[in-house]
């Protein structure tokens, strides 16, 4: 069943149109600011905070495909997204979700988005040293970014094998993530980049070595731009029905997470935040901030030593010894 969605999910990408528009961005009152070589599948990166739950497109309320088996895939593949502590509790060891780096479910411009990226795998994973399924990426984002790894992880296994810790590419939380995916992928090119991929990045030229950066002017920075949403202690403060993901702690993302690198962290940090005045931080304040959080403890993954075997360790993968 496993491999026949998944053959299912390619066709389905392949032959149907992209055929909607998403009124949430054609209203949008910020949408004359938005980067125009971005689509309208995206809610604008200068969207506020009020704006935090709008979705171009929603498989609960949207049309599916007319398989009932793929339609409810979809439907819990975006629930574990939006809710997976609550969806996929046997891998989320902590309190994170999908949706706390990919905002609006993953259907916002410069915060990690996820529309039109099926096509994209495989693709060479430089961590790992080789080509990566969207399903294989699926599981590196539950053993690290979930610690579903951990030392929690291990302890609960019994193991020191890390394929055995964690989900497969087979699990069922991890090809429903996929099909959600697929869906929001539905009429984009195959082996083609989409525009908005990648562009939650620092420039080169405006990387800060991290040995210049200062924690404690990131937690200055922090102190005043963050806390309304992420709190002083970084565990997030309850607005509405969303609450931030804890930056630091037993319950965010472990050492070995792509936030756990200063530089991607800035990167995810730059454009979005403070979601009060997106894209009103510097870049220097971006890496500033990044430098703090990635300072402070978080979740250990007992495996770091078998990552970037091929590849040197990058510089801002602060928590790696070299």
């Amino acid at each position: 069943m496993h491999s026949l969605l998944n053959v299912f999910l390619v066709i389905l990408v392949l032959i149907l149109p992209l055929n909607f528009h998403s009124s949430a961005i054609q209203d949008h009152p910020q949408g004359n600011v938005q980067d125009t070589t971005v689509a309208q599948p995206l809610i604008p990166a200068s969207a506020r905070m009020e704006y935090a739950w709008d979705l171009p497109r929603n498989p609960l309320t949207d049309s599916l495909p007319s398989d009932s088996y793929l339609a409810d895939q979809i439907r819990l593949g975006f629930r574990i997204f939006t809710n997976t502590p609550l969806e996929a509790p046997r891998f989320a060891r902590n309190k994170m979700t999908c949706n706390d780096c990919h905002l609006n479910a993953g259907q916002r411009e410069k915060s990690l988005p996820l529309v039109g990226i099926f096509g994209a795998f495989p693709e060479y994973n430089k961590r790992a040293g080789r080509l990566f399924s969207l399903e294989d990426r699926i599981v590196e984002c539950f053993r690290r970014s979930m610690d579903a790894a951990g030392v929690q992880g291990v302890e609960s296994n019994q193991t020191s094998n890390q394929d055995e810790i964690g989900p497969t590419t087979q699990s069922r939380e991890v090809l429903a993530i996929s099909s959600y995916i697929s869906w929001l992928s539905i009429g984009y090119p195959v082996a083609k980049k989409v525009p908005w991929r990648g562009q939650n990045v620092i420039p080169p030229d405006k990387l800060i070595p991290i040995n210049q950066l200062d924690p404690k002017r990131g937690e200055a920075i922090y102190m005043d731009k963050c806390i309304t949403c992420h709190g002083e202690d970084g565990q997030g403060v309850q607005i509405g029905d969303k609450k931030a993901g804890p930056l630091w702690g037993p319950d965010s993302w472990n050492d070995a997470a792509g936030a756990a690198r200063v530089y991607t962290l800035a990167g995810i940090i730059k454009y979005p935040m403070p979601y009060l005045d997106p894209g009103s931080l510097s870049d220097e304040e971006a890496q500033q901030i990044a430098a703090f959080i990635d300072s402070k403890p978080r979740p250990r993954y007992p495996f770091k030593e078998r990552d970037y075997l091929t590849e040197k360790i990058p510089p801002d993968a602060v928590y790696y010894k070299r």
